[in-house]
């Protein structure tokens, strides 16, 4: 009886201890065998915007160098948060990923309570791109300069106007930021999306914005908005002429949009590497890069390690733009 119990009680331990050999390299035995099966990527806006095109791009080119499909899967909603939330519950084994912008990091502040952890539910992928806006100014404002604007909003607290495509948007943020590094008592007008606000920018409802790269530099090229400069620490190669703001009386100011790639925390770092450096390889093609450009927008090679320190600082950087400005979501 004896004995049996000890031959019991070593095969308990013998197989406890295979277990424990064997889960570590099934793991890695799913890994090299990955991707087997469709990746999602998460969207969590509507089509046709930057960060939707960004991701289309991306998924025609990844599917192929990965042998498998990357589906793309627009799920809009709260700045972002949809989206976010679903990619953030999803299984962290590769298959689903999300892209994400600027509304990633001041949602933090923006709102009371968020369903995730901005920093310790995502595995940092890659920062995707970063795009400068342009202050634009109806004709009718007279001002030729930042400085200029600058002169003019002081003389007049509280009379001009900015438009943005929301509370809390990217728009929103940049403009509060400019009013607060300047000195200035700006209006915010709100619209429920870019494109209206844009519309009422063109009819000279609204003062001035800053605004997407794409979509004004053709109305500014017709005379029927003034550029004043870009929104990025660096002027932009697509407009080489156009100042910074910073360069041009508010030392310091920047604020870019852009796009990054996250997974679902615990995704293994193996395929994070991966993709990455897939990722990497894409946006130095010679088509990308030529839509890269025609977006206004730039990239730069960066690692796991630098998307997240990235995230963090934009969070820093946004959370005192909120705070001054007593912007409130819910």
């Amino acid at each position: 009886m004896e004995t049996g119990m000890r031959r019991v009680g070593f095969l308990s331990i013998f197989l406890g201890v295979l277990a424990i050999a064997v889960l570590p390299g099934a793991a890695t035995a799913e890994q090299s065998t990955w991707p087997s099966k469709p990746i999602t990527l998460v969207v969590p806006f509507a089509a046709g915007g930057t960060t939707d095109i960004a991701a289309r791009m991306i998924a025609r080119y990844l599917g192929p160098a990965l042998n498998t499909q990357v589906i793309v899967e627009n799920r809009a909603g709260a700045n972002g948060i949809v989206g976010s939330q679903a990619a953030a519950r999803a299984a962290a084994d590769g298959y689903t990923l999300v892209i994400v912008a600027p509304g990633h990091a001041s949602n933090v502040s923006l709102y009371k309570e968020l369903p995730y952890d901005t920093v310790n539910d995502f595995e940092p992928i890659m920062l995707l791109l970063t795009q400068p806006s342009i202050l634009v100014v109806h004709p009718s404002v007279p001002a030729n300069s930042v400085g200029e604007l600058v002169a003019l909003a002081k003389s007049a607290p509280g009379v001009l106007t900015y438009a943005s495509g929301g509370t809390g948007s990217s728009q929103h943020l940049a403009a509060a930021m400019f009013a607060s590094m300047a000195g200035l008592d700006l209006v915010h007008v709100p619209y429920k999306g870019s494109a209206p606000a844009e519309v009422d920018l063109l009819g000279g409802q609204v003062n001035m914005m800053f605004a997407s790269m794409v979509s004004v530099l053709p109305q500014v090229k017709q005379g029927r908005l003034r550029a004043l400069a870009v929104s990025s620490e660096r002027r932009s190669p697509t407009t080489p002429d156009l100042p910074t703001v910073s360069e041009s009386g508010v030392p310091g100011y920047a604020a870019v949009a852009w796009a990054g790639l996250l997974a679902p925390k615990g995704t293994p770092g193996p395929i994070v590497e991966r993709l990455n450096a897939q990722i990497t390889r894409i946006m130095d093609l010679p088509e990308v890069k030529k839509r890269m450009q025609d977006l206004g927008a730039e990239f730069s090679p960066n690692s796991p390690r630098d998307f997240d320190a990235f995230i963090c600082s934009e969070i820093t950087r946004w959370h005192e733009v909120v705070r001054q400005a007593k912007i409130e979501q819910n």
